[in-house]
């Protein structure tokens, strides 16, 4: 395969967005590829960033999932190096997180919270439970279950 041909960071950054907004509407792979005439694998393709989009395909999952093509491309840097592309400040793992259903469950809630006090306190309890994990992590030790 030539290397123009292979997925790259561009590729992978429209893969999360699919995913994020599939997960927002609650809509299955399944779903999503029944509507757009493919096999749920290939979804998994895309939002996994191994296969590229067309740009028709692209228009189809836009519509599809009820957002302008803009929104598959929120997040890039033009001009970037090549396979670059994505804003590489540590944002990735923002996507990521905001792709998984944890991550949606945690805004969705996050989002019920009125009182400016107690969202404070929930992001200081998560920051001591990240730095617990990287200390633990960092000791070579593994969390216990939940």
């Amino acid at each position: 395969m030539s290397e123009e041909r292979l997925a790259n960071s561009v590729d992978k950054r429209i893969g999360q967005r699919v995913k994020q907004r599939r997960l927002e509407m609650g809509m299955s792979q399944e779903r999503l590829a029944e509507l757009l005439g493919v096999t749920f694998q290939q979804i998994q393709k895309y939002e996994k960033g191994v296969n590229r989009v067309a740009a028709s395909r692209l228009f189809e999952l836009a519509s599809a999932l009820g957002v302008g093509l803009a929104y598959f491309f929120e997040g890039l840097t033009a001009g970037a190096p090549q396979g670059g592309g994505v804003a590489e400040d540590g944002q990735e793992f923002v996507y990521d997180m905001l792709a998984s259903p944890e991550g949606q469950q945690l805004l969705q809630i996050f989002g019920q919270i009125r009182s400016a006090k107690v969202r404070r306190r929930v992001v200081e309890l998560v920051r001591t439970l990240a730095e617990d994990d990287a200390e633990d992590t960092a000791d070579g030790r593994l969390p216990g279950p939940t």
